[in-house]
């Protein structure tokens, strides 16, 4: 496998320059679902709040292609990658854009619930990486207690 046919993950964070409404995130997603699933990238969107968390993931040089586009994109500011790691076996293999909105009634109304994403913008790699993972199983166990 070539480098660039190599498949990574990468996270990153970036903040809306406005806020997204429903209908504008669901414009979004039917985009990047078709868009993805052309360039064999799938993953994760979190967004509350007027920020992105996104977990990407398929053959190098298409997410790194992905992250230019994004970078240039005038509705999000303050684009960060926050991990980039060789991938072995993908974790969201069928899912051209897995998403939440993370929105809840009351901050306290579930254990582990997040009100922002300050926990990924800041400390070391290692801190970054296990709040990622965390992401990643409470969006899995969401996904599939939905699918029920």
């Amino acid at each position: 496998m070539t480098a660039e046919a190599a498949l990574v993950s990468l996270v990153y964070s970036s903040s809306a320059t406005r806020p997204f409404d429903d209908a504008e995130l669901a414009q979004l997603l039917t985009v990047s679902r078709a868009r993805n699933s052309a360039r064999g990238i799938t993953g994760m969107l979190l967004y509350r709040g007027g920020e992105f968390v996104q977990i990407l993931e398929g053959p190098r040089s298409d997410v790194e292609g992905l992250m230019q586009t994004i970078g240039r994109d005038p509705r999000h500011r303050d684009v960060r990658v926050l991990i980039e790691e060789p991938l072995h076996e993908r974790r969201f293999e069928e899912w051209t854009m897995g998403y939440q909105s993370l929105v809840a009634t009351a901050p306290d109304m579930a254990t582990g619930y997040r009100d922002s994403f300050d926990d990924l913008r800041m400390g070391d790699h290692d801190m970054i990486g296990r709040a990622i993972m965390e992401l990643t199983l409470w969006f899995r166990v969401r996904e599939s207690a939905s699918a029920d």
